[in-house]
Parts: structure tokens; sequence; C-alpha cells
């Protein structure tokens, strides 16, 4: 099986365990908890933590349907809360939850979303020890992008940033709950202890990577093929890998209002400077890493897919 028809048949069915739970919701939180869950969306997460499980016990994922939603919820309760830090008017297609509600609705609708994803988490079938080693990095791991989340807002206020804090603070924001998506799938398929660590290096390295490579498709990626405002890191002045780079060969990055012939202007000027290239070369290695960690997992097809879904996240453009 190609990755592609294995990320089109999780998503669906994981769509399909979403609306049966929150396809009919009742009451008004109960709608803006359950709008932009059932929006749509990539479900890579979902799909890592299948692979994981599937590649510790074949045949595992099939039952892990309550921990694949966990992960999910998470990802919908940290989103809702970025789009009111960040006053996103859309997501997804579709207008952001404290738009078509309101802030304390939105903050609230994030909440049940987290509460929720312990009480699924604590469905999944396998030992209680399992399940209590599960919970407890879910846990850790909701804390850890918090704190990224924190951090990357608090480069706002920073005249510079240095590779480290923005390589820490993706690791936290972003890393961190793909790497808790492939070893609490590890976990639950009754993984010793080296191989969920190694599953768990594995997604954090991906997940930094996934990250660097949004940061590229901002600038890079025409919208039409992205869907998504392109430049809007530099015209907001974000603190990017990009942006860091750049400083240090004494590149000054233009902020505020650019045109689509400004913008690829930048662009123009950061490949000539081999700012991109770089940048791209640190996402392979940082993946590289991770890749170098699944030696203790035995091939199979599974570890197969697992290796080309973190290719996948260099090489997508949206």
């Amino acid at each position: 099986m190609e990755l592609s028809e294995y990320l089109a048949d999780v998503a669906g069915d994981v769509d399909l365990a979403i609306h049966r739970y929150f396809g009919t919701p009742y009451g008004e939180l109960a709608k803006a908890s359950a709008h932009l869950l059932t929006a749509g969306g990539k479900r890579l997460r979902p799909a890592m933590l299948f692979l994981a499980a599937d590649t510790v016990k074949k045949g595992a994922a099939f039952e892990l349907m309550p921990a694949a939603l966990a992960v999910e919820l998470i990802h919908s309760f940290t989103l809702i809360h970025d789009d009111i830090m960040d006053q996103d008017a859309e997501r997804r297609g579709v207008p952001t939850v404290h738009t078509l509600w309101d802030e304390p609705t939105a903050i609230l609708a994030g909440d049940v979303l987290y509460a929720q994803a312990f009480e699924f988490l604590c469905r999944a079938p396998a030992t209680d020890n399992a399940r209590v080693r599960a919970v407890s990095l879910l846990a850790r791991t909701c804390a850890e992008i918090c704190n990224g989340q924190h951090q990357d807002m608090s480069f706002e206020d920073q005249a510079e940033v240095s590779e480290v804090e923005y390589l820490e603070m993706v690791r936290k924001k972003t890393g961190s709950l793909y790497a808790a998506s492939a070893s609490i799938g590890a976990i639950l398929a009754g993984a010793r202890p080296v191989q969920a660590d190694a599953l768990y290096q594995f997604g954090l390295t991906t997940g930094i990577a996934f990250q660097i490579q949004d940061d590229l498709i901002d600038l890079t990626v025409p919208s039409s093929v992205s869907g998504k405002d392109r430049g809007s890191d530099l015209r907001e002045g974000k603190k990017t890998i990009i942006a860091i780079r750049a400083m240090e060969k004494g590149i000054s990055l233009p902020q505020g209002p650019l045109s689509d012939d400004e913008v690829e202007k930048v662009v123009k000027n950061l490949e000539e400077a081999g700012v991109i290239a770089d940048v791209r070369e640190t996402a392979e290695r940082i993946l590289g890493t991770g890749k170098a960690c699944l030696g203790v997992i035995p091939e199979s097809e599974e570890k197969r897919l697992l290796v080309s879904l973190g290719d996948h996240f260099l090489e997508r453009g949206s």
C-alpha cells in the first residue's frame, strides 16, 4: 500500500468515528466543541499512532481508535485556543470557533475537548499499566504544548531569537504531540520501553521537521497550492528559522503589508544567499536522527510506511 492510500483510509476511518461521537451535538457548547473537529483535517497524528502500534504488534491499531481520537481531540483543543490568541478568523475553510460564538465559549469548547481526550484514551483496550503510562504521557505533552505556545508568543517581544530557542519551542509546541502519538500507540500495543522511546524520538523529530516545512511552505509555496496566505509569517515578523538564518547572514527582512511580487523578491534573495537550502538541510538532518532511532524496530510494511510518513512531512506543499 502507498502512503497516500493509507493516509486517506485513516482519515476516512477517523472522520467516521468523529461523526459517530460528535456529529450530532446537543447544546451550544457541544456544537462549539465539535465545530472544528468535524470540519475535516489530515488526521496525521492518528496515522502516526496507528502505524507505531502496528510496527510493535501487527493488527494492534485495529482496536486503538479511542486513543487516536484522544490525540486528535487534543490537537483540536490546541487549535481552538491558538485561534483565539492569534485572532484568526478562519481555520480549515470554516470560521473559527470564537468568531462563530464568542471567546469565553471557545475557551470552554477547547477545555471540553481536552477533558474528553483523556476519557477516550482510558477506553483503549490495553493493560491498566499501559493505560496509566499513556495517560501520564499525554498529560505531560499537554503541558509541553502550552509551554511551547507561551514561548512562541514571547518571541514577539524579543529583538532576537536564537536557533536553539526556536527549536526548543517547536519541540514543545509541535513535536511533542507527534512524539506522544507514536509512543502512545506503541505503549498500548505492548511495546518494550526501548521501542516506545525510539518511536517517541521518531515522532518528536518528524514533528520538528513538520514545523520547519510549514515555515518553508508559508514563504515559498503559492497560496493557490498551499491554501494559506503566502508570506504571512514574513508580514507578521515571526521569528521562524528562516528569519533567524537570514539575520545570521545579515539579510534584513521586510515586514508589514507586502505584495506577492515583494514576497517573491524576498524568496529569491533568500535562495541566492543559501538560506532556503540551509533550512531544508536542517529539517532533513533532524528527520534523519529520528529515522536512525527506528533501528530497534523490526522491519515491516508498517515501519516502511512510518518512515514514508516522516518523508511526507518534508515533501508536502500544504
